[in-house]
């Protein structure tokens, strides 16, 4: 059993070394090179002082200066949002969360806090799914069998993503050390529908600009919220829906003419980086893309709304049987409905995007915004056909951002022996260099169960996630592997094999399912033979108390965050173990 302990709550210069390999790219980025911070007792007073740096080969502009001080005000240590009351709950604030130490991995020494310097710190956002509600391709009518299939909040995704922007942006560096944040890596399902139009809406959110959440009729709302169809909220109509009715939703009129109107995103100040999730690569986030009906539905004049009962139930229970990958039965239960599908504007934004034009995307000078640009994704990419790469976290931390979405297919993952032979590659040049490792993905170990041929290359084997967590436990300089995609907080220790110290596992909450949450990840040497990974989860910039008639950009970003605690079906148990959460993280050197 892991032992926890509860404690008191406590780029500038870029190296941008560029080594090319066969099916991807090392992109440096080693921001604040060599400086660290001390921080004191309790992790409250802190004094900042140089430590050695390595020689650099290229230097871009210093990011901000953070404060000196450690701080918890902005994060989850300070307060939570918290339901209150029954039957449509209003959200609070609630108490905060503890930091609590974990010493599953090595046991934590006295004294480390006044001996700790910081390595790096950066921001984690994960699950955005920022998305097209009008989107024919959408299988709402699923919501009987799964509550991800329609959310009530989803409407104001884009409204809640920036506010995540505006609440990083707020933030006074890193809050144990005080360091400052070096950049925010996206783990995946940035987008809902594999649309162009969400890839358009993410990068914008990310890199700064005017988004106009809505597609097809640009006059009005064109979906199931004004459907009359029971199964979905209404939030304009007199309607008796089910979520009025079971849930005491309420109502609100200027609701749909407010979530598909303009959202201005400041974008971050700190440079980004991305990485793919199934949601990013597959229609649906499940089916394998090419399929010419998929596409033409997607950017067509007719969409599916409701179906009976009991075709939903042998579609879904296809899909997480994982018997369907290339959407062949999908394809033949929405022919089978073409008649029952009612119309709606098209709109070619809405088309399917493939793998290149996600790199291309990012890539766009566009997009670029505070960088780096391509932010990870590089030429190598585009060329090689892969969405995988390296890059610089610090002077003597390397980042790996990996693609385990299956292209043949299937909401899990897995990853192809082309990729896993790079990632030894790199983790052997890393052990080498002297470097720490930080990896990044989508799935979590538990979640790449997937094993689908991948289409383009059939004849090469697919890897699992226990494999994948051997390969990472066998190298001695990975510290961590950060990840999403089961929309629940989980830490999860992983020992370490032929004399290397373990990692440990960091999965993180989404934003678009309660309690919507981001992580702020610090990495510290505590110079008594052990390192400590420090996460603080952190929310939107929104209050938590919401105010009906507050329409407005802000109005809706809190809504966001109360509808999606009022979600039926959600689930209760995203928030993780208080060891989930708030934690230091303790490891060997």
């Amino acid at each position: 059993m892991p032992r926890t302990r509860s404690v008191t709550k406590a780029a500038a210069d870029i190296d941008r070394r560029t080594v090319l390999a066969a099916t991807g790219a090392l992109t440096g980025m080693a921001a604040m090179a060599g400086i660290g911070y001390v921080v004191g007792p309790g992790g409250h007073e802190a004094a900042a002082r140089p430590l050695p740096a390595r020689a650099l080969t290229r230097t871009l502009p210093a990011a901000p200066a953070a404060p000196g001080a450690p701080y918890t005000r902005g994060t989850t240590l300070a307060s939570v949002a918290t339901p209150q009351g029954s039957g449509y709950r209003r959200l609070g604030d609630g108490p905060a969360w503890p930091r609590v130490v974990r010493s599953d991995l090595r046991a934590a020494r006295t004294g480390r806090a006044t001996r700790r310097t910081a390595l790096a710190a950066f921001v984690q956002f994960t699950d955005l799914h920022l998305v097209d509600v009008q989107h024919p391709l959408r299988y709402e009518y699923l919501r009987a069998r799964t509550s991800s299939a329609w959310r009530p909040q989803e409407a104001l995704s884009v409204a809640g993503a920036v506010a995540l922007v505006e609440r990083v942006n707020a933030l006074r560096g890193a809050p144990v050390t005080a360091a400052p944040l070096r950049f925010v890596m996206t783990t995946g399902d940035n987008t809902d529908n594999n649309a162009r139009c969400e890839l358009d809406w993410f990068l914008t959110t990310m890199s700064g600009g005017r988004i106009t959440p809505n597609t097809g009729d640009p006059r009005h709302y064109e979906g199931v919220q004004n459907s009359g169809i029971p199964l979905y909220w209404h939030p304009e109509s007199a309607l008796r829906d089910t979520d009025k009715r079971d849930h005491h939703f309420p109502r609100l009129d200027g609701f749909l003419a407010a979530a598909i109107s303009e959202v201005r995103s400041p974008g971050l100040k700190l440079p980004w980086y991305s990485t793919v999730g199934n949601h990013d690569a597959l229609p649906g986030g499940c089916y394998a893309p090419g399929d010419s009906y998929f596409a033409e539905l997607a950017v067509g004049g007719r969409k599916l709304m409701d179906l009976p009962a009991a075709a939903g139930k042998a579609i879904w229970d296809n899909v997480k049987k994982g018997g369907d990958p290339r959407g062949r039965e999908f394809e033949k239960l929405l022919r089978a409905q073409a008649r029952h599908m009612r119309p709606v504007t098209p709109d070619a934004s809405r088309a399917p995007f493939t793998p290149a034009e996600y790199v291309a995307a990012h890539l766009d000078p566009a997009h670029t915004g505070p960088g780096p640009a391509g932010h990870g994704y590089t030429r190598a990419n585009l060329a090689a056909g892969t969405q995988y790469y390296a890059f610089r976290v610090s002077d003597d931390v390397l980042g790996i951002s990996l693609d385990t979405t299956d292209p043949g297919g299937h909401y899990e993952g897995s990853v192809g022996t082309a990729q896993l032979r790079w990632l030894t590659a790199r983790l052997t040049a890393a052990a080498r260099a002297g470097d720490r490792v930080v990896v990044f993905s989508h799935h979590t170990s538990r979640t790449m169960r997937n094993l689908h041929a991948d289409p383009g290359h059939p004849a090469e084997r697919r890897h699992d996630g226990t494999e994948l967590a051997a390969l990472l436990a066998a190298h001695r300089p990975v510290l961590a592997w950060i990840n999403g995609h089961s929309h629940k907080n989980a830490i999860t220790p992983h020992r370490g094999t032929g004399g290397a110290a373990g990692f440990w596992e960091i999965s993180t909450a989404s934003h678009v399912d309660f309690p919507q949450l981001a992580r702020v990840i610090e990495i510290t040497d505590n110079h008594d033979g052990t390192l400590s990974l420090f996460t603080t989860l952190i929310e939107s910039s929104a209050p938590h108390r919401t105010d009906f008639a507050d329409l407005g950009q802000t109005g809706r970003a809190a809504l966001y965050r109360e509808l999606a605690a009022n979600a039926p079906g959600s689930r209760a148990t995203l928030s993780g173990t208080p060891g989930d959460r708030n934690t230091e993280l303790v490891l060997r050197k």
